[in-house]
């Protein structure tokens, strides 16, 4: 990856105060911890998104809040890289993943989306499963539980202390795939750490 070739980093959740905080929307809480290291730029509405344009670890970088509502992110995700001629290796999906325990990252150069919808259609509208993602656990649906409301809810005070590390993490994640590239983040970051 050279250093003049636009990066750009989206987080998958879902607009509005409803899903705040959320457990799907943890993709859109990792996003906004790295705008904060950017200074905090303008927001954009674009691309059905809100988005941000500025510089981080010496890289063009353009950050990506999907506005779609997250089974239909491919649809702003896609034309915004098109449009900025970021290409797909250089694209980093931020998102929720079932099958992680709660607060552990995965980080991958491609593959399927594991069922996460969001990615799905990302991968979808890409045409291709060579996208690399980083995946932030909330832990696998308890018993007796419905996938789309616990997905939906917010995390206890308890999960809370565990989710704030993670997202620290993700941001040290997402920085040294942005300085480092993709290999050096899944060396460093999908150790996995009693």
């Amino acid at each position: 990856m050279s250093g003049s070739a636009p990066r750009m980093i989206v987080g998958l959740g879902n607009p509005g105060s409803t899903y705040e905080k959320t457990r799907h929307n943890i993709g859109f809480d990792a996003l906004h911890r790295l705008h904060q290291a950017m200074g905090a730029p303008t927001v954009q509405s674009k691309f059905e998104s809100m988005m941000v344009r500025g510089r981080l670890e010496d890289q063009d970088l353009i950050l990506l809040w999907p506005m779609t509502y997250m089974n239909c992110s491919g649809r702003a995700v896609s034309p915004a890289a098109r449009f900025y001629k970021v290409t797909i290796e250089n694209v980093l999906v931020v998102c929720d993943d079932l099958s992680l325990p709660l607060g552990k990252l995965r980080i991958r150069k491609s593959g399927s989306s594991g069922g996460q919808k969001g990615l799905d259609d990302i991968l979808k509208a890409f045409g291709s499963q060579d996208v690399p993602r980083l995946r932030i656990g909330i832990d696998a649906t308890p018993e007796n539980v419905d996938t789309a409301q616990y997905v939906l809810s917010k995390f206890s005070k308890k999960e809370r202390e565990t989710v704030d590390a993670a997202l620290y993490q993700a941001e040290l994640a997402m920085r040294c795939w942005l300085k480092d590239g993709v290999d050096q983040a899944m060396n460093r970051f999908n150790v996995s750490k009693s």
